[in-house]
């Protein structure tokens, strides 16, 4: 495999989370993945683990449930969005918090975009709802998987010093 081949493919691996990702957002904006759907097979699994619910009770555990799953999973989006931008900058000697803060706010504003195409492709969808709160949300998972990945960046980044051994 020549250099440029091998380039090209170290490209498209460097993005393949990210594509994985919109992926898996593309496979839970079907009618598949609505509340009543979902809470058939979580409902089950509530009670398995915490014993019987109320109906009233479960309406509001599920809804919690699907907004986590809102927040948690475009947060896992943004990591993937900031895994490929990151690769895909060129470092320079003493930019590496540009990069990093570049690449967090290019993988904050790619999940936006994918967050609105979600929310507007469920508008045709029977059974689904299209909500600006879900953007919200899903804006704040991004916001929030961003900070912590801006937080412990540095402290990966840093190289150990190994210590002289004195016998």
């Amino acid at each position: 495999m020549d250099y440029s081949s091998s380039l090209r493919l170290r490209r498209v691996l460097n993005w393949l989370p990210a594509i994985l990702a919109v992926v898996m957002i593309a496979c839970e904006s079907t009618a598949t993945m609505s509340a009543a759907n979902t809470s058939r097979w979580l409902l089950p699994i509530w009670v398995h683990l915490f014993g019987p619910i109320s109906a009233q009770a479960w309406n509001e555990v599920h809804h919690l449930i699907r907004k986590t799953g809102h927040f948690m999973g475009y947060g896992l989006v943004s990591i993937c969005f900031f895994h490929g931008w990151r690769s895909t900058f060129t470092v320079i000697r003493g930019q590496v918090w540009p990069l990093w803060r570049r690449s967090a706010f290019l993988a904050i504003a790619c999940t936006l975009l994918i967050a609105l195409a979600d929310e507007f492709h469920q508008s045709f969808l029977p059974g689904r709802t299209s909500s600006p709160i879900d953007v919200g949300i899903d804006l704040c998972g991004a916001i929030t998987a961003q900070l912590v990945v801006l937080t412990i960046m540095p402290l990966l980044a840093r190289k150990p010093v190994l210590e002289p051994v004195s016998v």
